[in-house]
């Protein structure tokens, strides 16, 4: 069994306000591709997604498309998706999706018909002694992109001189590798297109305060006080709980009450409300244990039966989840938030994940994701693909957080407004990356906020 790990003490960060420029500026947008997305280490897919050789994926951030392809010894490599001779893309987007996917031998660009092997190589240009021998390999291969792996998924960064992969996750990494990410495979994943800044809606999801404004049919369920810490560039989410057995229940989002039923309800409402956060075999235990357990039995017990039930019948079946120290779960929080657009909500045995990216330079629109993952049998995962989805079309419970996008996005450009002043506890997670943001903008950190005369 995995030992804990430990974090920093969770403290709240002071009261700031953070300036408006880096959601609303159309310059801030603009300097974000050359200060911040060339910079970064981006998630760009699943390496589930290319498990053999010549299987490949792109990723679209801005002016620069990637192309990630499995190589023949096993590795992952991903190189500019651009023809070196004129710069036409090797690989374009189908219209309506969310990125390329698929299989090749080699790449032939569409304008000259250059030939580019798996590896980046080019092995044919058509003429090419009309070059006069000056075509070597360093000139016609393709861009290297840096490109690394870790919790199953694929990270790339545009910067030639990144750093590890490592060394840019931590301590987000040391944390959530007991949960052993890799092992999840989707069981939906979606996407689509807000009128608001890509700040906006990974916002929406770094906090428990919306809570009961947005969800407020949660409330019935019980009263979750929700905190956020930063962690090096990142940020660290979970609820207020006091011994371990509350916080697992927290971090299950369990209710208050008899907790036989509370625990029913509240898992029945997750599934069909917003479908991520638990299992089939999670719910399905859930509705049983009115039935399975005395009234009176103490949380605690109600706790461990349920899980321990899930667990024994997701065995049963094939699916292990991972033997993580329970204080080591309680330690982890509910979610992590990787600098500088991706969310990991992280459990035993299934992980919700966001990602926020721009959609061109107009710092009112932006692209967001949606994924559910979990631990299935092996072989019986289901080919899921990108799904574009209509905000309309989402869950009812992801609607009402999609409901706010826009409107926050209009209000944050009325004249006179001086700027968000996030809660300090339960929202810190927008204050620390928008000191992120700062490092490498070198505009827009938070200040302190002065109380007014």
């Amino acid at each position: 069994m995995n030992r804990p790990e430990s974090l920093a003490p969770v403290t709240a960060a002071p009261a700031q306000i953070i300036p408006v420029e880096a959601y609303v500026s159309e310059d801030y947008a603009r300097a974000e591709r050359d200060r911040l997305w060339r910079k970064c280490w981006l998630q760009a897919g699943r390496l589930e997604d290319i498990p053999h050789p010549g299987d490949y994926i792109t990723y679209d951030i801005l002016d620069d498309t990637v192309l990630i392809l499995r190589q023949q010894d096993g590795s992952v490599a991903a190189f500019r998706n651009v023809c070196s001779h004129r710069g036409r893309r090797l690989v374009d987007t189908p219209a309506g999706q969310r990125n390329a996917r698929g299989h090749a031998a080699r790449f032939t660009c569409g304008f000259h018909a250059w030939v580019f092997e798996i590896d980046g190589a080019c092995s044919h240009v058509p003429g090419e002694a009309d070059w006069g021998g000056a075509l070597c390999d360093s000139v016609t291969r393709l861009g290297k992109v840096a490109c690394d792996d870790w919790g199953g998924f694929v990270w790339i960064n545009l910067d030639p001189g990144a750093g590890p992969l490592r060394a840019w996750l931590e301590p987000v990494a040391r944390m959530l590798d007991p949960f052993q990410l890799q092992n999840m495979r989707p069981r939906w994943r979606k996407w689509t297109r807000f009128d608001c800044n890509w700040k906006v809606a990974l916002e929406a999801f770094d906090e428990t305060y919306h809570i009961a404004g947005t969800h407020p049919e949660f409330m019935a369920f019980g009263e979750y006080a929700g905190w956020a810490q930063r962690q090096g560039l990142h940020s660290h989410i979970g609820y207020d709980a006091g011994d371990e057995v509350q916080e697992n229940r927290a971090k299950l989002r369990l209710g208050a009450g008899d907790p036989r039923i509370s625990t029913a309800e509240m898992q029945k409402y997750t599934w069909e409300g917003v479908n991520t956060n638990t299992t089939q075999t999670l719910v399905d235990v859930a509705q049983r244990l009115p039935v399975d357990l005395p009234e009176g039995t103490p949380a605690a017990e109600v706790l461990r039966y349920w899980l321990d039930t899930a667990k024994a019948i997701d065995a049963a079946r094939g699916v292990h989840w991972p033997e993580v120290d329970p204080a080591h779960v309680a330690a982890s929080g509910t979610a992590w938030q990787i600098f500088p657009n991706q969310q990991i909500g992280h459990a035993v045995n299934n992980m919700l994940c966001y990602q926020a990216r721009p959609c061109g330079t107009d710092p009112d629109t932006c692209y967001f994701e949606v994924a559910v993952y979990e631990l299935w049998p092996e072989g019986e995962a289901p080919e899921t693909e990108w799904e574009y989805a209509d905000p309309a079309d989402f869950p009812h419970v992801l609607r009402q957080d999609f409901s706010n996008m826009a409107a926050v996005q209009q209000g944050m450009k009325a004249a006179g407004y001086p700027g968000n002043i996030p809660n300090p506890k339960s929202e810190g997670a927008v204050i620390s990356l928008h000191r992120s943001l700062a490092q490498y903008m070198g505009t827009g950190a938070p200040r302190p906020l002065a109380t007014r005369p």
